[in-house]
């Protein structure tokens, strides 16, 4: 099947198979390689054999030679490469089968300095990219997971090469960019994003739509790291939702549960005990919840795993679980319970988003309210009321805007996300709270962006709001101050606003 064989591999799995099964006549490898295949029977030509130069530099030179690459790149019915090939003596390779210098895997080690740069792999990507480039001639090989195909399919055919070197490129520049990233290129004039597949996944959106889930690249402790214990596979929505809602709640220092729904919160709240914050999330709005996602910083016991039980839930994802909680939810089939032991730990540092003909990168929102730094309309409230304000500006900063929630005592009251003005959203909010919790007084209200009229002061006034927080920096800014004046309500102006578009 293959006659001249190129081999340098970092990952060696399956290598010994896949080499029995297809039996080339001549094996040229490289240090670490060849004594692994020399070690297991092989046969195997020295690629110094090759080059007639030794290896130098501390190995980092040894593949990087005219007699390495000249038969890599020589084109089947080129006179001049055929003579040339003649000349030097140098038989053609018809495959390659290469794989990098583990530096995805010294970040995960936290190696750095020059113990990490010695981790960049230079030889590797120009023999593959040489053999990709060369795919009408040769064959090559980046991933150990396609042994198997071709060793059962006999010959290749062009579009299988061509497929093999499509990998080849997008396996080079996935390395590439991780690279790029940890030498700090930042949001550079290029940017790149590396991704590696976690699964594919049933559909997108819609049933319609093709989808799959990648973790990135050099990000090990990202939610692909959380463990399925239980339940369907998850979905391209379950995926989303489990990400707004891991994201609130790993951001709360006290035991707090949060409820998704559609990509908003529809429920959060924060107290002494786990058992009490879910308490309140499912009386928040018992309604939206039907059908959501629940995320807890917490381990879940059977005390939580008993209140959560009876309700009708697409996921749960929890640090961690007593082994009585997973009993109970092993009743419901297809519920689906995920484990995260490093929810808490996980950051993701750019958010990036689609758009036609390109995307747009950002940092993320992530910050901790810092009240001393607020600005005070009115006198400074007691400290109860100063967090309960902390905390709605957080769970307005996870909403889409335009975006108002009312609090009381650490519970999402009412809700008013994704609206197209303010006033409308600060009316869902009310209409919301008043439909599940009635009149309440006292309550403090949090707007992801500023006021631009007073009429919302107004409204809030008359729901029972007594304080706000808001970012200010609105043309009517005097307006609003002197409006929560007439209405008795204390506002709190952080200067910072949390826009979530």
């Amino acid at each position: 099947m293959f006659k001249n064989v190129l081999i340098s591999v970092s990952d060696k799995t399956g290598l010994l198979e896949f080499l029995k099964k297809v039996q080339p006549i001549r094996i040229v490898s490289t240090g670490g390689t060849a004594k692994y295949l020399t070690d297991n029977g092989f046969k195997v030509v020295d690629v110094s054999e090759q080059t007639g130069a030794p290896e130098v530099m501390g190995g980092r030179i040894k593949t990087l030679h005219p007699r390495v690459h000249m038969a890599l790149l020589s084109r089947s019915g080129n006179l001049e490469d055929a003579q040339l090939l003649r000349d030097e003596e140098i038989a053609p390779f018809d495959l390659l089968i290469c794989n990098l210098y583990p530096f995805e895997q010294a970040v995960f080690e936290q190696v750095d300095g020059a113990e990490l740069i010695e981790k960049i792999d230079i030889g590797g990507p120009s023999m593959l990219r040489a053999a990709g480039k060369n795919f009408l001639q040769l064959t090559v090989i980046c991933d150990p997971t396609d042994y198997n195909w071709i060793a059962e399919g006999g010959s290749l055919s062009l579009e299988q090469r061509k497929h093999l070197a499509a990998k080849v490129f997008a396996h080079t520049a996935a390395y590439d960019t991780l690279v790029a990233e940890k030498l700090g290129a930042g949001m550079g004039p290029e940017f790149s994003l590396a991704g590696a597949k976690v699964q594919d996944l049933r559909y997108g959106e819609n049933p319609q739509q093709l989808a799959s889930w990648y973790r990135k690249k050099g990000f090990s402790e990202g939610l692909h790291a959380a463990k399925v214990l239980q339940g369907k596979v998850l979905s391209y929505n379950n995926i989303l939702d489990l990400d707004v809602a891991t994201a609130l709640v790993a951001s709360f220092h006290d035991a707090a549960a949060v409820a998704v729904k559609h990509g908003n919160p529809c429920g959060v709240a924060e107290d002494s005990t786990l058992n009490s914050a879910l308490a309140k999330v499912l009386q928040a709005d018992p309604v939206s919840i039907f059908g959501g996602i629940v995320a807890v910083n917490r381990k879940i016991t059977e005390i939580e795993a008993a209140l959560l039980s009876p309700l009708f839930l697409e996921c749960l994802i929890a640090p961690d679980y007593s082994e009585q909680a997973l009993d109970i939810f092993s009743k419901k089939k297809n519920f689906r319970v995920l484990r995260w032991p490093r929810l808490l730990q996980a950051h993701q540092r750019e958010d990036v988003r689609t758009i036609n003909g390109g995307f747009l990168v950002q940092t993320a929102d992530l910050f901790e309210s810092e009240a001393e730094k607020w600005k005070w309309i009115g006198q400074t409230p007691e400290l109860a009321v100063i967090k309960d304000l902390q905390f709605a500006e957080k769970v307005c900063a996870s909403l889409k805007s335009n975006a108002i929630v009312i609090v009381k005592n650490g519970q999402t009251v009412g809700l008013g996300m994704g609206q197209v003005n303010r006033v409308e959203a600060v009316s869902h909010a009310v209409e919301r709270m008043q439909s599940h919790f009635g009149s309440l007084k006292d309550v403090v209200l949090a707007s992801d962006a500023f006021f631009p009229f007073p009429d919302s002061i107004q409204k809030a006034s008359e729901a029972g709001v007594r304080w706000i927080v808001q970012p200010g920096g609105s043309l009517k800014d005097e307006q609003i101050f002197a409006a929560a004046k007439e209405y008795g309500i204390g506002m709190a102006v952080t200067g910072v606003r949390h826009f979530r578009h």
